[in-house]
């Protein structure tokens, strides 16, 4: 297979040539996260969140930032809801954008500054746990048992509540990463996709309603302690697909890559009626930055395993930038076709809605 990496200068620089073997270095069995001194004990991935987390292990404190955040579409709309605790503050968030027209219809957002000790989220997010966090007039709160998790956010004329609805041994992509030249630094997210969703969104006297024969859920929880600049590509995906004998199947995928040293594990992983499938490393063929965002976005994995063309529909952009912090994201949301193989088994993915973000970030 003919190399795909790429690099642009400073933006983006691949570290691995993702056409070639990495050891997926899994974990099965409880695992500290962090030494006694700060320094990263554990570097891989797991069907489950399996690292034990404590997070006054993590230095230097105001680089470490823990989030849940949650993504929600039926290919016409999309909800976002999320809490981030950043040490030097945080907030809590939900927003709506409606792909079709192409346009944010409304984002309520409530800050607060030095949450360092204070709104501290769960250590896992995989396993039954409550959040219930207000800031200002908003209440974010999560319910979450073997089942599944009810999502609610409040705050003004804006409210949205959710069920997502967890399969039997419903497994995710947990990723530990570490970063080269900093031993207390470490990249942990846990993606847990192929959620089917149900619920509403309340702005004004306007309610959108989801159905869970069309709409999907990705919860993105992370716990990191990372360097200042960062660079990242995420895609992710969820939709009922059909084999050859006419079954109903319920698909997924998550790659992340570009973030930290991969050496050890990549955050590429596929699904299939709640069961994960890991894959090797995934590249992009033509690099999107500056102007080729709305072009195709063909994806190729180590080994065959997925290959994929993404067709955009909506260039879904922000640039946050605040002084010395800045996130420049464009998720591009589009048609994804192509093959992917799980358990040696090739399956046809036609016109699928997915996603997939070039982020810039420095905080």
């Amino acid at each position: 297979m003919k190399k795909q990496g790429f690099s642009n200068g400073r933006t983006y620089k691949r570290a691995i040539d993702y056409t070639l073997p990495i050891p997926q270095t899994e974990y099965v069995e409880e695992t500290s996260l962090l030494n006694a001194d700060g320094t990263l004990n554990a570097k891989g991935w797991a069907k489950h969140n399996v690292f034990s987390y404590d997070r006054n292990l993590s230095i230097p404190r105001l680089r470490r930032k823990e989030w849940d955040f949650y993504q929600i579409s039926d290919g016409r709309y999309m909800v976002q809801v999320s809490f981030a605790n950043i040490s030097l503050g945080g907030y809590a968030a939900a927003s709506l954008t409606d792909l079709g027209e192409k346009r944010d219809i409304v984002n309520a957002t409530s800050v607060f500054l030095f949450g360092k000790d204070r709104y501290i989220l769960p250590a896992k997010g995989d396993r039954p746990h409550t959040v219930d966090m207000r800031v200002g007039k908003a209440h974010f709160s999560v319910e979450t048992s073997e089942d599944g998790r009810q999502i609610y956010f409040f705050k003004g004329d804006v409210e949205c509540s959710f069920y997502m609805r967890h399969l039997p041994g419903h497994e995710n992509i947990t990723t530990v990463l570490p970063f080269e030249g900093y031993p207390t630094r470490y990249f942990m997210t846990t993606k847990l996709n192929c959620m089917p969703t149900s619920g509403q969104f309340k702005y004004g006297d306007k309610i959108v309603t989801f159905d869970e024969t069309d709409t999907f859920g990705v919860l993105d929880w992370g716990r990191v302690n990372t360097p200042y600049r960062l660079v990242w590509f995420w895609g992710n995906g969820s939709a009922y697909i059909t084999d050859e004998k006419g079954d109903r199947h319920l698909f997924g995928f998550e790659i992340t890559w570009g973030i930290g040293d991969e050496s050890s594990a990549t955050e590429t992983c596929l699904f299939l009626d709640g069961k994960a499938y890991k894959i090797g490393a995934v590249d992009v063929e033509t690099f999107p930055k500056p102007d080729k965002y709305m072009q195709p976005w063909h994806f190729i994995s180590s080994g065959g395993c997925m290959d994929l063309t993404m067709t955009p529909e909506y260039d879904h952009h922000n640039d946050l930038n605040i002084l010395v912090a800045r996130m420049n994201t464009h998720q591009v949301h589009g048609k994804w076709s192509g093959t992917v193989t799980i358990a040696g088994k090739c399956y046809d993915i036609r016109d699928i809605y997915a996603f997939c973000e070039y982020v810039e970030n420095r905080w």
